[in-house]
């Protein structure tokens, strides 16, 4: 009668459109008083605790350096070089457009403030040179998606959170499959932009562009170097971050004030209000289920369903799929990780390569209705209709589709810099 009660309260708040944070907290506080101790005190106890952790003040820091470039000069100096060294190719400005959220997903570690800072610059540019409008669509807003599979990933921040994982070692196993995806879509847009004129390589302009942009190009040299070389933790290439992108815009460029770093701070404090109180009523649930032994239960059910971990796969990304179409990325990695890895484990798969096949699926939750992030991002950025941006990421989809099988069958791909 109690676990009636509780789908009934899930299924009756979306009815009503209340947001995932009310959700969370009804189902969590509804949990703790009937199957934990009965004291509603602990539920907050249990937030505080998850929220005090050095790990999520990279969250912050890596939005805030993404603002900071969208704002100032370094998106655009990148965006500038990676057009010239792809204009050469027939269609050279859709694979600038590929290669740009690639770079810029390498920083920011969003997938929405990639497509926005890209979108706004390329979008109008692709429709200027002539390019189909469903491509530039359907690009941009797919190409933002590398956001949040090239380290600095914020979901593999989340999912190293929520299941106790190296984050250092998630962002390593990202970089393989965020190059194949990158590879990929890049491709495809070689393919369906072919019959487009290439314009002349001019070595001089080249030249120009990487004087100026020196700068930014350093940035996810120094962040992801400093990571991968073991000198700093996330946390800390954070930090770095920031300051050497204040200090890149403000001292070098002189194209970022101090008042519009406020206004940057007051932005990035407004998306933190959102994601912030999602993760800390996530992971006291799911302390909650910890203590409560659910993942215990759920592994023992699991393989006693199946112990082939092929077919274990194909049911996870089925479900993630799925879950992906109903809930943000966040809220899917909070809550589902904790109880999938422990089966996934039991039947020896990496928790590692399961986190990143994690992320590349529900990476395609951005794009399908009716939640995608980015389908509402790009429908207002460039005032398009719903249907109109659904139909553009098509395509796109299935590329990042069969990306991830490869990644959920060949473990060795995200494996293989470990």
């Amino acid at each position: 009668m109690a676990t009636l009660f509780l789908v009934l309260l899930i299924f009756g708040l979306l009815f009503f459109r209340q947001n995932i944070v009310v959700l969370l907290l009804a189902a969590t506080a509804y949990v703790h008083l009937v199957w934990g101790d009965g004291k509603i005190e602990y539920l907050v106890e249990d937030m505080w605790i998850s929220l005090n952790s050095e790990a999520l003040l990279s969250i912050p820091m890596f939005l805030i350096v993404g603002n900071i470039m969208t704002q100032g000069a370094i998106a655009r100096r990148l965006i500038r070089i990676m057009v010239l060294i792809s204009g050469p190719l027939p269609g050279g400005m859709g694979v600038a457009t590929i290669l740009s959220c690639a770079i810029f997903a390498a920083i920011s570690g969003s997938s929405p403030v990639t497509l926005l800072a890209i979108g706004t610059i390329l979008y109008p540019a692709l429709l200027e040179q002539g390019y189909d409008k469903r491509f530039a669509l359907g690009s941009i807003t797919s190409g933002g998606t590398l956001g949040i599979v090239i380290p600095p990933s914020i979901p593999l921040i989340v999912y190293g959170l929520a299941t106790e994982q190296s984050i250092s070692d998630l962002f390593i196993a990202g970089i393989v499959p965020g190059l194949m995806l990158t590879a990929a879509l890049a491709t495809y847009s070689l393919w369906v932009n072919r019959h487009l004129p290439s314009r002349r390589f001019e070595s001089s302009e080249l030249v120009s562009a990487l004087r100026e942009g020196i700068w930014a190009l350093l940035l996810p040299v120094i962040l992801l170097g400093g990571i991968y070389s073991g000198y700093f933790t996330a946390t800390e290439a954070a930090a770095v971050a920031v300051l050497y992108a204040l200090f890149v815009e403000i001292v070098i460029h002189r194209e970022l004030s101090w008042r519009d770093f406020r206004a940057t701070t007051v932005s990035t404090a407004r998306m933190l209000g959102m994601l912030f109180p999602i993760i800390a009523v996530a992971l006291s649930l799911k302390s909650l289920l910890t203590i409560m032994r659910v993942p215990h239960e759920l592994t023992q059910w699991i393989i006693e369903l199946t112990t082939n971990k092929y077919l274990f796969l194909i049911l996870v990304n089925l479900l993630l799929l799925v879950v992906g179409c109903f809930f943000d990325v966040i809220s899917a990695i909070l809550i589902l990780a904790p109880l999938l890895l422990m089966p996934a484990t039991a039947l020896g798969i990496n928790p590692v390569h399961f986190g990143v096949m994690m992320v590349i699926n529900l990476e395609i939750g951005f794009l399908t209705p009716p939640v995608g992030m980015n389908l509402f991002v790009a429908m207002t950025a460039f005032r398009e209709k719903f249907s109109t941006v659904c139909i553009a990421v098509l395509p796109f989809m299935l590329i990042i589709l069969c990306v991830l099988l490869l990644v959920a069958f060949v473990p060795q791909i995200s494996l293989l810099l470990l």
